[in-house]
């Protein structure tokens, strides 16, 4: 292995100080001369360059992150334009340096550290933008624009009268409150409605498409899917296929619980629903049939066996969105972590303000790049809102223990790990933990609580599995160019057939976007990391169980409390990027590879519960072609 060039300068200064000191013969003059020979000005430019960055780019991606939250927060033509500047002049320094990156990555004498910022940058951007000036500033406009006309979307029945307006949060409670009595045609309705409030997101995507495609080709990648899936520490093709297994270890316990929700939606709506067909998309409960919570009442195993309903408990005991967040953190302190700064408290945004246009998807920022930790989210203080805050608080708390990192590894082994943080602290939410918080008067650990239990989370974690595999498969099609715009919609629907068993409750009409009324695609936020992270919290959780030295089944495990679990979960967080992800999952679970075996484990009841339900029934679903 070649000496780094600090290496070099230490030996070349020690030979220069010996020299000037008068204890070397003049033999020793060419020795000098060959070790100033060894110094490579190629490296020297190489470490030069990987400080540069670190500097530079920390302080774009604070403009960004900056211009993002008084956008979010604030959703106004002004504030758009601040962002467009923002990620114009972000996407014009990728576009420089990124090749340089790459350049640089040839030259000798790096360090681990460095080669691997210079790897981290060259596919560090999810929107890389062509070199043309022009198009790059339409490129950040078009992001501005479909971020925006999301996040302010509403549907109106009488176009001139805003009391007949509905946004997002209201269609959606629309559909949770009816998934309850069956309401075919309201549900349908309110589903309807948002996907009309979206559409015209359409044309602005295929801009996007067809400008983010150009930016990566100048960076060396043939569209922007194989961008995506290189930054998973493997080539874009064993991305793909380790997407692939993974999801095949999980399909059969999937499967057993589409055949079961469908089953009994026959039961409810009749022949509206195909007993060998797909699910109907609009009468899960949920705005994009991703998870069912909402059939709860429906397909709970044993009813009244254990209440699990903590709706009414919060209610009465008044959670506001102050007593959810703090209740989140204190998961975190019990553990032995650091508490939020005090800045999160006074610069986050928990409810959603009066008289303003937000964005209420839940997420985590570090705005500054020095532990600025804020939440933006609208809290009504439902569970719902409990188990968020908590997968959300997962952010921030990676967020802060790799605060001192350089700014390139100030993010997730990959960014799944990020996603599966706060989602396995989610699964010690155990009715014990309930308890704790006097949501639930008392534990009920017999088989039949423990079906109702595990029945719940399935519905949000195991439903959720094609839905999170099949969106980038979507996007890689479309960014490819093996599905023509014309087809996008429909290939949206044969991708989730294929995946969910899921169809539209009917023809879609000419011009339906569909695809836009998920905030990931205006966004152009990849969606792998979910899928993988759903994987990896069973992972983590089985981990952090053993180390809280857990005796029992996995599903009845919670770390709440465990200072074993917090030390070697912090020490993961610390690492960020600065490894590749095999040496985090090392660092945490002593393995090398994601396994979803944990997760089959942790479900392990319910599956059997499910296949004894299901025999008799004819399972699995034909997807059009």
């Amino acid at each position: 292995m070649t000496p780094s060039s600090i290496h070099r300068f230490a030996l070349l200064a020690g030979v220069l100080t010996t020299a000037c000191s008068g204890t070397t013969t003049p033999d020793a003059a060419p020795d000098v001369a060959k070790e100033v020979a060894k110094v490579d000005p190629a490296t020297t430019a190489a470490k030069a360059f990987v400080k540069q960055v670190d500097t530079e780019l920390r302080q774009l991606w604070i403009d960004q992150q900056g211009a993002y939250w008084i956008y979010e927060t604030d959703i106004t033509d002004e504030h758009e334009a601040g962002v467009v500047a923002a990620e114009e002049k972000l996407m014009a320094w990728m576009t420089d340096n990124i090749p340089k990156a790459h350049s640089h990555l040839s030259a000798e004498g790096l360090s681990e550290a460095e080669r691997r910022q210079l790897e981290l940058l060259r596919r560090g951007t999810t929107m890389p933008a062509p070199a043309d000036a022009t198009k790059r500033a339409r490129l950040a406009e078009v992001s501005a624009k479909m971020t925006g006309m999301y996040g302010a979307g509403k549907h109106c029945s009488t176009p001139d009268d805003p009391s007949t307006c509905r946004d997002l949060e209201q269609l959606s409670k629309v559909l949770g409150e009816q998934s309850r009595t069956f309401d075919w045609d309201t549900q349908l309705t309110a589903w309807e409605d948002w996907r009309t409030a979206t559409r015209d997101i359409a044309p602005l995507y295929g801009e996007f498409v067809s400008l983010g495609n150009e930016g990566a080709k100048t960076i060396g990648f043939s569209d922007l899917g194989e961008l995506w899936r290189a930054g998973y520490d493997m080539t874009p093709a064993e991305a793909e296929a380790e997407t692939e297994r993974l999801w095949q270890q999980l399909r059969p316990l999937y499967e057993q619980l589409h055949c079961h929700t469908r089953a009994r939606l026959v039961e409810k709506y009749g022949d509206k629903v195909d007993p060998a067909g797909l699910i109907p998309a609009h009468v899960t409960g949920n705005m994009w049939a991703q998870t069912w919570e909402g059939l709860y009442p429906l397909l709970e195993p044993h009813p009244g066996a254990a209440d699990l309903d903590v709706a009414k408990a919060m209610a009465a005991q008044e959670w506001d969105a102050m007593k959810v967040v703090k209740t989140g953190e204190t998961f975190f302190t019990s553990m032995g972590l650091d508490p939020m700064p005090q800045t999160f408290w006074e610069r986050s945004m928990f409810e959603k303000p009066e008289g303003k246009d937000v964005v209420c998807h839940a997420s985590a920022w570090d705005v500054e790049l020095n532990d600025d930790q804020r939440i933006k989210m609208c809290i009504e203080g439902t569970f719902d809102d409990l188990v968020t805050i908590h997968h959300e608080l997962g952010h921030n708390y990676y967020n802060h223990y790799y605060t001192s990192l350089p700014v390139l590894f100030q993010a997730g082994a990959h960014d799944g790990f990020h996603e599966a943080i706060g989602d396995a602290l989610v699964l010690s939410i155990t009715p014990a933990y309930l308890q704790q918080l006097g949501l639930i008067e008392t534990v009920t650990d017999t088989p039949e609580a423990v079906l109702n239990k595990q029945m719940h989370d399935a519905l949000g974690k195991i439903a959720f599995l094609p839905f999170g595999r099949m969106i980038d498969q979507w996007r890689w099609d479309v960014f490819s160019g093996r599905v023509a715009p014309a087809d996008w919609n429909s290939h949206w629907w044969k991708l989730r057939a294929q995946y969910q068993g899921v169809g539209a409750p009917g023809p879609r009409p000419d011009g339906a976007f569909d695809p836009g009324a998920k905030y990931h695609i205006p966004g152009n936020t990849p969606y792998l990391r979910y899928f993988l992270a759903s994987v990896l919290q069973f992972q983590f959780h089985k981990a952090l169980c053993e180390a809280a030295g857990h005796d029992g089944a996995l599903h009845t495990c919670s770390v709440y409390g465990s200072k074993e679990a917090g030390t070697k979960l912090s020490a993961m967080l610390a690492m960020g990027a600065s490894k590749p992800w095999p040496d985090a999952l090392e660092a945490i679970t002593g393995n090398r590879q994601m396994d979803a075996r944990p997760m089959l484990e942790y479900f392990g009841p319910l599956q059997t519960w499910l296949e004894e339900q299901n025999k008799g029934r004819t399972c699995g679903w034909t997807a059009p072609q």
